[in-house]
Order: structure tokens, then C-alpha cells, then sequence
């Protein structure tokens, strides 16, 4: 996917950023990265393990993203790294709120989990194809969409990547 990236330094957000293994290598390359993790034990771990980097870490959640402020401004790429696949009534609200966010000609990329949901866990099979729709009603447009196999190797489980940008 790093080939529709934008060339650094670009502004980048990473919804949902957990530890911060997308935040990191992206600030590696030399963008500009702001880190969004509800969770904050896994945000004070990102916190911690990269140390140093140029990551702004911030407490904020789909649909709103409240945390990050008025302030904010706007950003090239916007990553959602199995995320979208844990909202469910909130993706149309989501949606809009991340393309508000989108410079123009910046792009949304999201990786979508397809397959049985684990025990104990909120997951919804999102298809491809709703979500390119729910993009394009909030004025974005198709990049790219490819489907994957797994890249744990579990069988029952495939991956859609899809990228969307501002027109």
C-alpha cells in the first residue's frame, strides 16, 4: 500500500493506532504523524516504545474523533488499520467526520477483517463495497481496492484493503 502513500513530509493520522507500529515507521520515512488511541494502556505503550519519534499521541474515538481538537487542521493520509470493522451505527458519522479531516487530494486507507469474529470481541463483516459507497456519499473517491488472504495464514479469515481520497 505504501505506493498511494504520499511522498514525506506528509501529515499523516493514524486512527487507531494502538502500539504505534504504523505511527513509527511512517515518522521513520519522515512524516509528520499524529498517533489516535482510545485505549490507554496501548497508547501509553506506543508512548513508550517509540520514544524519540516525531508522533503527536492523542486520547480520541471514531465517530467523532473529539480528542483531536478544533485545531487539528488537515491531513494527507489518514490510515485505519482494522478499525473500521469495530464500528457499527457509527461508520456513516465516522465517514463524514474523517473526510472533514482530509486535505485535498488526501487519502483514507482502511484495512477491512473478513471472517468468523473472534469470542468476546465487537466486530462486524463491513464488505468492501459499503464502505467505498459510504465514502463516495461523503466525497470521496475510489483509489484503490484489492482483497487479501490473511497475513497470519488463518484460513477463514481475508482482508479488504481500500483507499479513498478527497476530490
Amino acid at each position: 500500500m505504501l505506493h498511494l502513500f504520499p511522498q514525506p513530509p506528509a501529515r499523516v493520522l493514524d486512527v487507531g493506532a494502538g502500539s504505534g507500529r504504523d505511527a513509527a515507521a511512517l515518522a521513520t520515512r519522515g512524516h509528520r504523524v499524529v498517533a489516535v488511541e482510545p485505549t490507554e494502556s496501548l497508547r501509553a505503550e506506543g508512548m513508550h516504545r517509540h520514544e524519540g519519534k516525531a508522533i503527536k499521541w492523542v486520547d480520541a474515538q471514531l465517530p467523532a474523533l473529539e480528542g483531536l481538537g478544533p485545531r487539528a487542521g488537515r491531513f494527507d493520509l489518514i490510515l485505519l488499520t482494522a478499525v473500521w470493522m469495530h464500528l457499527e451505527e457509527e461508520r456513516q458519522a465516522g465517514m463524514e467526520a474523517l473526510a472533514s479531516l482530509l486535505a485535498p487530494s488526501g487519502r483514507l486507507s482502511l484495512s477491512l477483517r473478513h471472517g468468523p469474529v473472534p469470542r468476546g470481541r465487537r466486530m462486524f463483516d463491513v464488505p468492501a463495497e459499503e464502505t467505498i459507497a459510504l465514502a463516495s456519499s461523503s466525497g470521496l473517491r475510489l483509489v484503490h481496492c484489492v482483497d487479501r488472504e490473511d497475513m497470519l495464514g488463518r484460513a477463514n479469515v481475508r482482508w479488504s484493503f481500500v483507499v479513498v481520497e478527497k476530490h
